[in-house]
């Protein structure tokens, strides 16, 4: 009987009913067709709408799908000659996940798969690979296909989970900063003579709190505001006024609401990608786990600390600007900000994105190999580790999601609006593919 429930299971198409090959292959292309068919008209509702940068985010959304239709090619047509690599046993035993149940590791497998008799090339073949039955004694397979069928199934997981979690920050982080629109529109409809008399007074983190001139407490104070009320209106009308004066100084009434919406746009087709440098770290974090190390718990430590790091810096750099303003108040000099690069990271505004970046796509590395693992070997594989371990990373996860939509990212697309130029988000897409036209036309010339 259970011959014959192996023989079912490695059946070839060769003895598979047609009926079978073609209802699957059906439902395989209809799923298919009708995901392209729905982005493609997601694409073409982005372009009516005038949402350029959407669109190119969803661009780069397709890119990354392609890639990972690639990476599935390649695991596939190369299966067959992974698993028929041998290597020695001492080699495959060390820097193991979890302890193998035995000292020698080609005693467990062969062990574990004994020699059969299989009627049939097609089945002999496939068995020799999944088992290693094709490796001399003391050796054993690079990697096994189960292995390597799951590996294939965590990549596709990992970007699925990084897509998600980026498109859940945006939205989130998105609607955090559509609630300002009210101080937008508060203060567009308000006389100028009486925009320019209260900006002074918004200075209200050093005038009130001179002992701020302590470069520590200062930055004590910048971490602690990052949980609360991280941008106020107060913060909002002192930036707002600092960038127009410095970029746009004959429009007063610039929307500069609606131009950190665009700039989020551009921004988030940079994000929900997976760039090259972060697949290195996949294989960095896949390499580090071993038994006994517990890497994923510290590295769980990782985004948390690196996203309480750029919201400190961030609101570090407003409390920087409110003193400048009141620096030159006490010198009788006009009261406003002064956007410039030297308030960040080695005068690079554009670092805190990439940082962004990372941090997005290590959380999601973080819950996809959690959920990956469950589904896979189950809760109490040993990969899974203890529940002592389990709990506090699902939870640094969870505030690293939420401290990033609703804190560091509305911060970051206000406080980077304070370099020394403005973004692409400046103009509307059409003026600026119009812009670079005229100026690629001038540079041929």
């Amino acid at each position: 009987m259970h011959q014959d429930m192996a023989e079912d299971e490695s059946r070839s198409l060769e003895f598979t009913s047609t009926w079978i090959v073609a209802a699957v292959c059906s439902i395989i292309v209809l799923v298919s067709f009708a995901a392209e068919r729905g982005l493609h008209r997601l694409g073409k509702l982005l372009l009516h709408k005038s949402q350029d940068a959407l669109f190119e985010a969803l661009q780069k959304l397709k890119e990354e799908l392609m890639l990972l239709g690639f990476i599935s090619l390649l695991l596939t047509v190369t299966q067959g000659p992974i698993t028929k690599i041998c290597i020695p046993d001492d080699a495959a035993s060390h820097m193991l996940p979890c302890k193998m149940p035995t000292s020698h590791v080609s005693e467990s497998y062969h062990r574990r798969y004994p020699p059969q008799t299989v009627n049939g090339i097609g089945k002999r073949l496939l068995l020799e690979s999944s088992t290693g039955q094709h490796c001399a004694q003391g050796k054993v397979p690079l990697l096994s296909l189960e292995a390597l069928h799951h590996l294939h199934i965590f990549i596709f997981v990992l970007a699925v989970v990084h897509v998600i979690f980026c498109c859940t920050t945006m939205v989130l982080g998105g609607a955090k900063i559509r609630q300002w629109k009210k101080w937008e529109d508060s203060i567009r409809n308000e006389p100028i003579s009486r925009r320019n008399e209260s900006v002074p007074e918004l200075a209200e983190r050093k005038e009130t709190l001179h002992w701020r001139k302590s470069a520590i407490v200062s930055w004590m104070m910048s971490f602690f505001k990052q949980f609360y009320g991280s941008v106020t209106k107060s913060d909002y009308i002192t930036l707002r006024e600092g960038f127009i004066a410095a970029h746009c100084a004959s429009n007063p009434k610039f929307d500069f609401h609606n131009y950190m919406m665009r700039t989020l746009e551009v921004d988030f087709k940079k994000v929900v990608g997976i760039s090259w440098y972060l697949w290195l770290f996949v294989v960095f974090f896949l390499l580090l786990d071993v038994e006994g190390w517990h890497t994923y718990f510290w590295l769980a430590f990782l985004p948390l600390i690196l996203l309480l790091l750029v919201g400190a810096k961030l609101e570090h750099i407003i409390t920087r600007l409110a003193q400048e303003v009141d620096e030159e108040k006490a010198k009788g000099h006009e009261a406003r900000v002064k956007p410039s690069d030297e308030h960040f990271w080695f005068r690079r505004p554009s670092i805190v994105l990439y940082l962004i970046h990372f941090i997005l796509f290590q959380n999601s590395f973080e819950i996809a190999f959690f959920f990956w693992i469950w589904s896979t070997y189950g809760f109490n594989s040993c990969i899974m580790e203890k529940l002592g371990y389990i709990i506090p990373r699902l939870l640094m996860g969870a505030l690293v999601q939420v401290l990033c939509s609703y804190s560091t990212l509305p911060l970051y697309v206000i406080v980077t609006q304070m370099g020394s130029m403005f973004k692409e988000g400046m103009f509307h897409q059409h003026v600026h593919q119009s812009i670079l036209g005229w100026a690629h036309g001038h540079s041929n010339e």
